[in-house]
């Protein structure tokens, strides 16, 4: 296909480079038209999902209590709470993620079958629950406890992988900016996901995005929710410390 050929070639001239100082949201990367079209709530088609989790944060399930029971006015108190992922569990020492976090939720306390990764039901509640911090900056904790990880993320996006012999940092510190198969190379700051992406046709997770990626340098996809996603999550969070959560983004 023309696309692997021009993949070919773009591995020829890529060069590592080290961490750009100023990390930029992928919407500086989005024509000034599509930043209109994120910011309008009626023109963005991620708001169906956002509103379908509204609806799905206040309805009642046939045992067990809604999640605005417990998180009355959630406009105000979860403002800010997605910020704050990926982050460590105290409980169990794992690191989870807001889809992590919501089906713990789900499972423990109100003692309901998980969504699943990726299903409607989760895609729109995340929405919704990210879009409630929509403004502020990414506040991710990236010491003590969630140092390992953090590093284990760094790695990860530091390492040559799959047949085209590609790291993450090649392309998104490397070629920040250039084209490839007319999408352009951003920084990889995942500030507005879920996100609805013209090539689905849909709005999927960071981590539907992250196994695009793996798919793309041919190297090991790995599951929704894998520890190694996870800590690379983490790592892009870290990152992208001081921008502001986007979602409902629109990416190409």
């Amino acid at each position: 296909m023309r696309w692997r050929a021009v993949l070919a070639l773009t591995v020829i001239a890529l060069a590592a480079a080290p961490a750009t100082a100023e990390i930029k949201s992928g919407s500086e990367f989005l024509s000034p038209e599509m930043r209109r079209q994120q910011a309008d709530e009626t023109r963005n088609p991620a708001w169906f999902w956002v509103e379908q989790g509204e609806e799905l944060f206040s309805r009642k399930p046939q045992t067990g209590a809604a999640c605005i029971s417990c998180h009355a006015e959630p406009k105000q108190s979860l403002r800010g709470a997605a910020t704050h992922y990926p982050q460590v569990d105290a409980a169990s020492g794992k690191l989870l993620n807001l889809e992590g976090r919501i089906e713990q939720c789900r499972i423990e306390r109100q003692k309901q079958p998980g969504f699943g990764y990726e299903t409607p039901e989760m895609l729109a509640m995340t929405a919704y629950v990210a879009s409630l911090s929509r403004g502020l900056p990414v506040e991710v904790k990236t010491d003590g406890a969630a140092k390992p990880y953090y590093e284990a993320g760094k790695a990860f996006f530091e390492r040559r992988q799959g047949q085209l012999n590609l790291s993450c940092q090649q392309c998104h510190d490397g070629m920040v900016g250039q084209k490839l198969r007319g999408d352009t190379i951003s920084y990889g700051a995942g500030t507005g996901y879920p996100a609805y992406r013209l090539e689905w046709n849909d709005v999927g997770s960071l981590h539907r995005r992250l196994r695009a990626c793996s798919l793309g340098v041919r190297a090991t996809q790995f599951d929704y929710g894998s520890p190694e996603y996870l800590a690379l999550e983490l790592f892009l969070a870290g990152r992208a410390k001081g921008l502001p959560v986007e979602t409902p983004g629109i990416r190409r």
